[in-house]
């Protein structure tokens, strides 16, 4: 069983992926963390997140360990990740990655839960279920902004709110496996519905479509 969950960033994919994820005992994989873990390593080099140079050599040699590296979760790696992931030479050396993980996951889960903006239409076109979870993007600059205050960063809702559209518009004009639903996916709006919400609504989808619940 493979669920692909996209959709643009503080949406709500990641809480859903890890519920869905233990509901079904399925092996998890935030693929954002793949990008951001690429980001953080070339700003960590002091090089420009958008030199394809260097982001695909990060990414070619990224390992299991560079993704529990500090600083994954701040928003300047999150800026740098959504640069490194419209260079195509960096999708590509990650793209082999996730779709081993999703065939051949790990711990012996019967299946697994990916989450990220290209699953449902590049990594797992063949997946079992899509959702396409979105949000308006005041909705999730207020979600994102109460996460890094909440982290002891400081921050302010006009520019979280600049950034998550500068970051929405890079992700869905680059060339390289752009952020749209797949065509059979099924999309959801989070923005007036709270985690318990998303999750059972999530269910009844997965129900109606296949026996797994």
């Amino acid at each position: 069983m493979i669920i692909a969950i996209d959709g643009p960033a503080a949406a709500g994919k990641g809480t859903l992926a890890r519920r869905l994820a233990e509901r079904f005992d399925l092996a998890l994989l935030d693929t954002g963390l793949l990008y951001r873990a690429v980001g953080r390593k070339v700003l960590d080099a002091g090089a420009d997140p958008e030199d394809p140079t260097v982001a695909e050599g990060i990414a070619k040699t990224l390992d299991a360990q560079d993704l529990a590296a500090d600083g994954l979760r701040a928003d300047e790696t999150a800026q740098a990740a959504s640069k490194v992931s419209a260079i195509p030479g960096v999708r590509a050396a990650l793209l082999k990655f996730q779709r081993y993980f999703a065939h051949d996951p790990p711990d012996g889960k019967a299946g697994a839960v990916l989450d990220g903006r290209d699953i449902g239409t590049v990594v797992c076109p063949d997946a079992d279920i899509k959702l396409f979870i979105v949000a308006s993007a005041e909705v999730r600059a207020e979600r994102r902004l109460k996460e890094l205050l909440g982290r002891g960063e400081e921050a302010i809702y006009a520019r979280v709110l600049e950034e998550m559209k500068e970051r929405d518009a890079r992700d869905m004009a680059r060339s390289a496996s752009p952020l749209e639903p797949a065509k059979d996916a099924i999309q959801m709006d989070t923005s007036e519905l709270d985690a318990e919400q998303v999750f059972v609504r999530a269910m009844e989808i997965i129900t109606s479509k296949n026996q797994y619940a």
